[in-house]
């Protein structure tokens, strides 16, 4: 559905001064940031130069880390390998569930009988599994308020499995499926290529639908709690309300949508009504987007300095920044050892103690973020 913007709000940074900018036009702001990330991106990359090879930005920002990390912090079950995953959450027990690609990545959970579904405890020991057989490409897991499990299977085998979003119980009883098995579509009930989900205050679920294959969706999805089509906002596209690549969202306390339109490296934020609020280009190329306590979390873990290749976004370091619900940075925890297409975690979650998990797709471990 299309919608008029009356005023769109720019913010940005240039080293540690941050800047605000508001129009009363939609195209004049597209401009304007357009100028804007280029030219920050030139200044960042000139500065940055002598200090990166031709893949890798090395060039860490100016913000503060106060966290420190933790590496692989969960055993799997005896005879079992961590596939690469970008889907980890906390239920109100502590314990850590992670959806992962049944040991290995593309094509896995169709040649492996093995459940892509495991649970840990807090302390990182293997408790219980399920899934086995049930999806194409782990890409998404959710703990609801009451500790049911919202999954997101990106992965399509056309006509036959995939394309789904399931909610079960933590003892893997199925409790809502929605989508069509394998069907792809634009209509209410139907994805191509959901890549994940995000529950509102009012229990309203938002669904990020689209990934990098350029014939999926590129739009949010609003459905009721019980995954009634409500609407959906957005297009293919580099504009506002325009995405590329989506690939993840979080859902403030107050209903505001922020989406990481990774492929366009920046995030959008959206009104509860799907009204354009923000573009922000300052937290880097956002793989995973998660709202905890009124603090918004944005991990980048694909930006690098070799042109024409994919996740080129020069001049910014890969890691997980911390900031406000108006966009500034309070911190960033570094990617100590950015390498390939994609390093360091892809999904995040944020417990109730403030730790911050982590899974990866390129490294394949788990990993949490504590602050000191």
């Amino acid at each position: 559905m299309s919608r008029s913007l009356n005023k769109i709000m720019l913010i940005g940074n240039v080293g540690n001064d941050p800047i605000e900018l508001h129009f009363e036009s939609a195209s004049k702001a597209l401009l304007t940031a357009i100028s804007i990330v280029v030219v920050l991106s030139a200044m960042t990359s000139n500065d940055a130069s002598a200090q990166q090879d031709t893949q890798q930005n090395t060039l860490l920002p100016d913000y503060p880390n106060n966290y420190t990390m933790y590496d692989d912090v969960v055993r799997m079950p005896a005879g079992r390998v961590m596939g690469s995953g970008n889907a980890v959450d906390v239920d109100s027990r502590g314990n850590i569930w992670v959806f992962e690609r049944c040991g290995g990545n593309q094509g896995a959970c169709l040649e492996s009988d093995v459940d892509p579904v495991l649970k840990f405890s807090p302390e990182g020991e293997f408790l219980s599994s399920f899934g086995s057989g049930m999806f194409v490409w782990p890409h998404g897991i959710i703990v609801d308020d009451d500790d049911n499990l919202w999954i997101v299977d990106a992965g399509v085998i056309d006509g036959e499995k995939g394309n789904q979003i399931f909610k079960f119980n933590q003892e893997g009883q199925l409790l809502i499926e929605l989508g069509q098995p394998g069907v792809r579509g634009g209509g209410p009930g139907q994805f191509n290529e959901p890549s994940d989900l995000a529950i509102g205050p009012d229990g309203t679920l938002y669904i990020v639908d689209g990934h990098i294959n350029p014939d999926s969706n590129r739009r949010i999805v609003h459905l009721t709690a019980e995954g009634e089509f409500i609407e959906a906002w957005g297009e293919k596209g580099y504009g506002p309300l325009q995405f590329e690549g989506p690939h993840s969202l979080a859902v403030d306390s107050q209903g505001r949508i922020y989406v990481g339109d990774r492929t366009n490296n920046r995030l959008q934020v959206l009104s509860p009504e799907g009204e354009l609020l923000a573009i922000w280009a300052h937290f880097g190329r956002p793989s995973g987007v998660r709202v905890h306590e009124d603090k918004l979390y944005v991990v980048d873990s694909e930006s690098r300095a070799a042109e024409g290749q994919y996740g080129y976004n020069p001049g910014w370091h890969r890691g997980i920044y911390v900031g406000t619900l108006d966009g500034m940075i309070t911190d960033f925890i570094p990617d100590p050892s950015p390498s390939g297409g994609t390093s360091f975690p892809e999904g995040i979650a944020v417990d109730d103690n403030g730790v911050v998990w982590g899974a990866s797709v390129g490294d394949r471990v788990v990993t949490k973020y504590v602050r000191n």
